[in-house]
């Protein structure tokens, strides 16, 4: 049978099918009406604030709007907890989809581990917020916080980075894993028939060819901890700039507080502390920009995914 008569016409169709097909059609346009919608309003009333001056001052105490500084600060707050959390989840999401896809023993255990990742995709994070306070505020992890008088407040970079990493961590192992389970099996017997064992196989044949897998799932993980609030808020303590901890300089910043685009957001929004819609539309604005580019990144690494074929 040609292709041409293989297509059906949808005027063949039944009215419901029809009906469920202009449905489909209203809401995906709907959605790109509404995205569409959502950028140009940002863009609209974030370009008119956003100035370079903007992009490398620190958030100050004033009066006005001009005076209060720019998102320095946040701006580097959001790449060190960012890095922090995919620093994390990366390399763990990783082992745990290769262990799921190529051994998955003992069975029990598996499935434990396999509903704790599902788990942690839907854990609400306020919930992980306040896990995370109750952990990191143990006095045997004091060393990775700020720690006054035997006190230990449980807040800082690494809390919030390893509370984000619970978040990104479900995307990167369900890319990887799926990346796995689509290479057929005569890869692996291949390898094994040339005297590689699993472990090598896995190393230097299976996760070269999940690279693309692995970078997508570790962009979107990272673009959905980019987006939460609530864990910055709770663990890294919103300060307007990066108040660091003893004096070794990158792991005193990361030891101590700080604040990130998000929690920059949520102050300056109308209905935030500090009522500065200007910057928080300007901040909103550079916060899409970089998930924009996650999603190009993603997009570019998705096509090769799908570009390699096995035979």
């Amino acid at each position: 049978m040609s292709r041409t008569r293989a297509l059906e016409s949808s005027s063949s169709w039944r009215w419901t099918d029809r009906l469920g097909l202009a449905f489909a059609w209203l809401v995906g346009l709907l959605f790109c009406v509404i995205c569409a919608a959502i950028v140009i309003y940002l863009l609209v009333q974030g370009i008119r604030y956003l100035h370079p001056s903007f992009l490398w001052t620190n958030p100050k105490v004033g009066n006005t709007q001009n005076e209060t500084g720019g998102i320095l600060a946040p701006l580097l707050g959001t790449a060190l907890v960012i890095a922090l959390a995919m620093g994390i989840a990366t390399p763990v999401g990783v082992g745990i989809a290769v262990w799921l896809s190529e051994y998955a023993r003992p069975r029990q255990l598996a499935r434990v581990v396999e509903s704790t990742v599902e788990m942690f995709a839907g854990a609400p994070s306020i919930v992980l917020a306040l896990f995370g306070v109750i952990l990191f505020r143990a006095s045997f992890l004091g060393f990775l916080t700020e720690k006054t008088g035997g006190v230990v407040y449980g807040k800082g970079f690494f809390p919030a980075g390893a509370m984000l990493s619970l978040l990104a961590l479900p995307l990167v192992v369900t890319s990887v894993r799926e990346g796995l389970q689509a290479i057929p099996n005569h890869v692996r017997e291949a390898s094994y028939a040339v005297g590689k064992t699993k472990i090598a196989t896995i190393r230097r044949v299976l996760l070269p060819a999940v690279r693309p897998d692995i970078i997508t799932g570790s962009m979107i993980g990272a673009g959905h901890a980019l987006g939460d609030t609530v864990i910055i808020v709770i663990l890294l303590g919103d300060t307007y700039i990066l108040q660091g901890v003893g004096h070794v300089p990158l792991l005193g910043t990361l030891r101590g507080t700080g604040d990130t685009l998000t929690s920059y957001i949520f102050d300056n929004a109308p209905t935030g502390d500090l009522n500065q819609p200007n910057k928080a539309f300007a901040a909103a604005l550079v916060l899409l920009v970089i998930v924009l580019i996650l999603n190009v990144i993603v997009d570019i690494f998705g096509r090769k995914a799908r570009e390699l074929k096995w035979t």
